[in-house]
């Protein structure tokens, strides 16, 4: 059984639909005796991260999570679930799970395009993503294939090695990132189409070694 973490962020019924479009067996939820007897987890979200992390902390789900990722249980994180998982987040100055060291930025709101023109904050729209290094989350996943992107923040992790994917929006920053048994997309799986719904095809067959 999947578990996707209900932790009053948004967004979940559709990504359950999609994981049930796909076939995986999966349940919206926020009890932690269920979280630990699932096969795996989805951590999705949107919202800012100062609300997220009071409402993980008072559920006691920040233990949770800690607690599977120490387990090797496989993660994946979406849009701010892919966020939150870093040490912190310059979002309402936010202490975070610090699952992977690093930091959320935000995108320059006085940044330009190369060509010209002021980046429109927030990033919202389809784009391409540039893997940096093969992973199974990333398999059949093509040069062409664009993902859906609503953000003002963006992950920064300390580790270049942490690195999976980038995209190019104004600056070039990281999309994918992963540590371990936790893979993490900024943009939306479940809002992706095709592409989407095969990058979460390739995490309910993943097994993290």
């Amino acid at each position: 059984m999947i578990a996707i973490i209900d932790y009053d962020a948004g967004n979940l019924a559709s990504v359950q639909r999609a994981v049930t479009h796909i076939g995986g067996d999966c349940r919206v939820t926020n009890h932690l005796d269920q979280i630990a007897a699932a096969d795996r987890i989805i951590f999705p979200g949107v919202g800012a991260a100062g609300t997220a992390m009071h409402s993980l902390r008072k559920s006691g789900l920040d233990r949770a999570l800690k607690a599977a990722y120490t387990a090797g249980k496989p993660i994946l994180g979406i849009c701010l679930g892919t966020q939150i998982v870093l040490s912190h987040s310059r979002e309402n100055d936010t202490a975070c799970l610090g699952l992977i060291d690093g930091e959320v930025e935000a995108f320059d709101r006085h940044a330009q395009f190369p060509a010209g023109g002021r980046l429109k904050i927030p990033h919202m729209g389809w784009n391409r993503i540039h893997p940096l290094k093969p992973h199974p989350l990333l398999a059949g996943i093509g040069p062409e294939d664009e993902f859906y992107f609503v953000h003002s923040f963006y992950p920064n992790p300390a580790n270049p090695g942490h690195l999976l994917a980038t995209t190019t929006y104004g600056i070039t920053f990281a999309s994918v990132i992963g540590c371990k048994n936790l893979v993490a997309t900024q943009f939306h799986l479940e809002k992706s189409g095709r592409p989407g719904l095969n990058m979460l095809k390739n995490f309910c067959s993943w097994s993290p070694s």
